[in-house]
């Protein structure tokens, strides 16, 4: 019977056609179970069930990233905030089965002792942008990878000529040659190789020119001070947004971004050794991403030189060394993921370089980068605040002169 007074939390299961829920009270007893289609009608008809039980304090959801994505959505916007929940362990599932009820019962009871406390991820701004393109480039990486591969292999069996030709290149050569290739009659194989070679050389520069135009210039908008942190590229700022969300501030410190990471230091004490290891969860492209930031400054910065060369003498290992300098950089990609500092355009860089005589070509070559690079810094598609800093330098008139 409905108690207006009455405390409850719901618990769901989600799946791709169907929602199993299940409602308990504040005391623990079960109360009721039901099914709902996975759409917007049956969102609002699951949470609808669940006030006729009482009022709804809570929701625990599996799979808010996936199958319980809409559902957030639908609760969230309805205020009611869910709570995102692990699926139960595998002694749980030993001890009480699998099914989908149980399943249900188990989130929601997750939700109610505060074992589940995560707020899922907010969906639909920006960053879901981010998340989708960043689907659509791991494929054409792949399928890029895919090309190169046969091109290879295919010139090991390749006509002699043909393959004296190529063998020496690199793999970019290799595909600026084979793309210009013109053939003749393809019932001879070194022609027929030709044809192959060069169509799959043109689609590995097609894939190229889809891969270098995605993400940069979403990043750029969504979050300029990301992109210009010291070894933060299109990729890893892409990565770091979708891992933190829309809204990062729901993790609190830098310590629960950390732990996201796989970054956050956890005690493994055992006997008279005293020490610390990483948290092997979280997430793995995450940790990937701040990966790829420390090693950029292990190989260029003179401070981080200087604290590697310090840890050695300590004895520390190199795998222990970036470990913590990871947690640095999570503590700093937290802060500019949450407090993003203000990152002016630079298109004052391109009037300044015409109004000197200067080309792209010139600026690049003083400055020891590419001409792409200077270009997305001046029309804000990139930002560097170093490489933007010896551009303005180089460009005042006793410089570039």
């Amino acid at each position: 019977m409905h108690d207006r007074d009455r405390q409850v939390t719901g618990g769901v299961d989600t799946h791709g056609e169907v929602h199993v829920a299940a409602v308990i009270d504040a005391t623990g007893p079960i109360l009721a179970t039901s099914s709902f289609a996975a759409a917007l009608a049956g969102c609002r008809g699951l949470l609808g069930w669940l006030r006729r039980h009482g009022r709804v304090v809570g929701v625990g959801v599996e799979g808010t990233g996936s199958y319980g994505a809409g559902l957030a959505r639908c609760l969230t916007g309805e205020g009611v905030a869910p709570t995102e929940v692990n699926r139960p362990d595998r002694q749980r599932r030993r001890r009480h089965g699998k099914c989908d009820t149980v399943d249900a019962e188990a989130a929601a009871r997750a939700a109610l002792n505060g074992d589940a406390a995560r707020t899922p991820t907010a969906s639909g701004g920006p960053v879901d942008s981010v998340r989708v393109l960043r689907v659509a480039r791991r494929s054409a990486i792949k399928a890029r990878t895919q090309a190169a591969n046969q091109i290879r292999d295919l010139i090991v069996t390749a006509p002699d000529r043909l393959r004296s030709r190529l063998r020496g290149l690199d793999t970019d050569q290799r595909v600026a040659v084979c793309s210009r290739f013109r053939t003749g009659e393809t019932t001879d194989p070194g022609e027929a190789t030709k044809l192959a070679v060069g169509s799959l050389a043109r689609r590995h520069l097609e894939l190229s020119a889809e891969i270098a135009a995605q993400l940069a210039a979403l990043c750029a908008a969504i979050n300029p001070a990301l992109l210009a942190a010291h070894g933060v590229g299109p990729e890893v700022a892409a990565t770091l947004l979708a891992a933190a969300g829309a809204n990062p501030a729901r993790m609190g410190s830098d310590a629960a971004f950390a732990a996201l990471c796989g970054v956050s230091p956890v005690e493994a004490f055992s006997g008279k050794v005293t020490r610390h290891r990483l948290n092997s969860g979280g997430d793995p492209q995450a940790n990937n991403a701040l990966w790829r930031i420390v090693v950029v400054p292990m190989s260029s910065d003179t401070r981080t030189h200087a604290y590697v060369a310090r840890r050695t003498r300590e004895g520390k290992s190199k795998r222990e060394i970036i470990g913590w300098l990871k947690r640095h950089i999570a503590c700093e990609v937290f802060r500019l993921l949450t407090r993003p500092a203000t990152v002016p355009l630079r298109a004052d860089l391109r009037a300044k370089r015409r109004r000197s005589g200067l080309t792209l070509a010139d600026a690049a070559q003083a400055l020891g980068t590419w001409p792409t690079r200077l270009s997305e810094i001046e029309r804000g598609l990139a930002h560097n605040a170093e490489l933007s800093r010896r551009y303005e330098l180089w460009l005042q008139p006793d410089q570039a002169a």
